[in-house]
């Protein structure tokens, strides 16, 4: 992998593959740049994808204490590294992060995001607020394997996989991740969409979830699709919050290639 620094001085892993326009792909809660290769490598063959490990996941430093500023620079120094601009898709947290890095400046050219988890309404921010606490709480206690178990039951993993990925190989590395549930718990705020800052994201943005996901993420999606002054919300059958790349490729080809189309008219 290739490494970057951000402005803090937090050394920053990143992976190339591909020839074209560039296009940075965000991962979400618990992941690396690992877990967005599979879409990376789908893609790579019409754009040049990067994928990254956030600070304090896989081969990437971490610096604190955190705030949301410092992820942001985090992203502008990948889309540095390729050029100074690129389109951007976010998943879940990472399309929070997405989203915030454009409205604090981040020259995005075209901004997709699917299911950032926000909770809006009042049952929603109660909600978020709960699992807050219970967040902190486990993370101050020292109890990482705790946090993983909260964040998996939250999404909806059933107790019973769970206790199977307690047993499994992956577990270990989850739990090394685990302080930066934090981080993307931050990104979210208080659950809410942050329409007035949203106001300023002036990319073409693609909004997406998924036709199987829960009704609330469903409902958050189309919230914040209403939010963003450019945007379109698009909903993929038979897709749950675990996004399958081959899924999602062919609708984010479709809709980066505008910027193709862009640059050649200009």
């Amino acid at each position: 992998m290739d490494k970057i620094l951000s402005r803090d001085g937090t050394m920053i892993a990143y992976r190339r593959r591909g020839e074209g326009p560039p296009v940075v792909l965000v991962g979400g809660a618990l992941g690396t740049a690992e877990t967005e290769a599979p879409l990376a490598r789908l893609l790579a063959p019409r754009f040049h994808v990067v994928t990254y490990d956030r600070r304090g996941r896989g081969a990437s430093g971490d610096s604190g204490p955190y705030a949301v500023e410092r992820e942001i620079e985090d992203l502008a120094a990948v889309v540095t590294a390729v050029g100074g601009r690129a389109s951007v898709f976010g998943v879940g947290a990472g399309g929070a992060l997405a989203l915030e890095a454009h409205a604090a400046g981040l020259p995005v050219d075209l901004l997709a995001v699917y299911e950032p988890p926000y909770t809006p309404g009042a049952p929603g921010l109660r909600y978020k607020a709960c699992c807050t606490s219970r967040l902190h709480r486990l993370l101050s206690s020292g109890d990482r394997a705790g946090a993983v178990e909260l964040f998996l039951s939250v999404t909806g993993v059933p107790a019973d996989m769970i206790a199977r990925m307690r047993r499994a190989p992956l577990w270990s590395g989850l739990v090394s991740m685990a302080h930066t549930l934090a981080y993307d718990d931050a990104l979210l705020g208080d659950g809410s969409i942050p329409a007035e800052r949203f106001a300023s994201v002036t990319a073409r943005t693609l909004v997406v979830c998924g036709g199987a996901s829960t009704a609330s993420a469903r409902m958050s999606t189309r919230a914040l699709a209403d939010a963003l002054p450019r945007s379109r919300h698009r909903t993929l059958t038979g897709q749950t919050r675990e996004l399958a790349p081959h899924a999602v490729a062919p609708v984010l080809a479709e809709f980066f290639a505008r910027d193709v189309y862009a640059r050649q008219a200009s």
